[in-house]
């Protein structure tokens, strides 16, 4: 079981524009059973973990909101009613993100665990030492300005890169 922080982002670092438009990554030609596309990606992740602002967009922009993955919701905002498998919770310090962390790898059942979206909940994993990977699909555009991709110093290890139509992807490892 791995930690893992999948996203998309522009070649500038950005996952998001100032105003959490996607727009950028959805117009984006990717072979969905190409080298490390989402599909592929999602079976072997069991539990997953976000924040509020993704929370919201998903809630925003998805007809079917979530579906049965065990999804833990970091936040401290007031939500409408979510899927069975939602859970809210709020991890201020570091103590409360391992047993948020620890309650996702139980309910995984072995697979990996993904951190979604948000550069700074990501960056809040790695400083806890929780987090093991980091899968990113580079789109061939910049915004110059937006949500970061990671908003800290993380070393990596280049384990992995593939091409996938539009997209340049990696896999790296968090250097301890």
């Amino acid at each position: 079981m791995a930690t893992i922080y999948y996203s998309g982002c522009t070649l500038d670092g950005f996952i998001a524009t100032p105003d959490h438009s996607l727009d950028w990554l959805l117009s984006r030609d990717i072979d969905m059973d190409g080298p490390m596309a989402y599909p592929g990606f999602r079976q072997q992740v069991g539990a997953c973990v976000m924040g509020a602002t993704t929370w919201q967009w998903i809630l925003d922009h998805d007809e079917e909101p979530w579906g049965e993955l065990p999804t833990w919701v970091l936040t401290h905002r007031d939500f409408p009613e979510a899927p069975a498998s939602v859970r809210f919770a709020q991890a201020d310090d570091e103590a409360a993100l391992r047993a948020v962390h620890d309650e996702m790898a139980q309910a995984a059942d072995g697979k990996d665990l993904w951190v979604v979206g948000g550069g700074e909940l990501v960056g809040r994993f790695h400083d806890a030492g929780l987090l093991d990977e980091v899968w990113l699909q580079l789109a061939p555009v910049t915004i110059g300005a937006g949500a970061p991709v990671l908003p800290r110093h993380v070393e990596l290890r280049l384990e992995d890169v593939a091409r996938n139509r539009d997209f340049l992807c990696g896999r790296w490892s968090v250097v301890r």
